[in-house]
């Protein structure tokens, strides 16, 4: 008996569904970490912004100020993290943190242009 049929049985169908619901398990979380790792992005240029500017404020008074709008840092946008400096003389340390994936993303930076992530959110 010949028969003339077209289309997909159920078999195939599910395997093409197995298939694809195992591409989604691999490539969901991959994605999600670059997405937070882009994010990232953010602490690690705002806080060499701050570098600059309190290398710039130290030429002009001979000292580091914690006060980010006295410096000239004043980010625009959308902001993911607040920024704060601690400085005494001729040290600073500024800190971003932020929530990223729900989890706490910290990074610090200090006049010899030291940048650390000190709590990562993206792993």
């Amino acid at each position: 008996m010949l028969r003339n049929s077209k289309g997909f049985t159920l078999i195939e169908l599910m395997i093409v569904v197995a298939i694809i619901g195992i591409l989604a398990a691999i490539a969901i979380p991959n994605f999600v970490t670059y997405q937070c790792k882009s994010k990232q992005v953010e602490a690690k240029t705002n806080l060499a912004a701050i570098g600059t500017c309190e290398a710039s404020y130290f030429a002009e008074f001979d000292k580091y100020n914690t006060n980010t709008s006295a410096i000239g840092f004043n980010p625009s946008g959308t902001i993911r993290y607040a920024y704060t400096v601690a400085a005494s003389g001729t040290q600073f340390t500024a800190t971003a943190s932020g929530s990223l994936n729900s989890r706490t993303d910290m990074w610090t930076y200090n006049q010899g242009r030291t940048l650390a992530n000190t709590t990562n959110a993206c792993t």
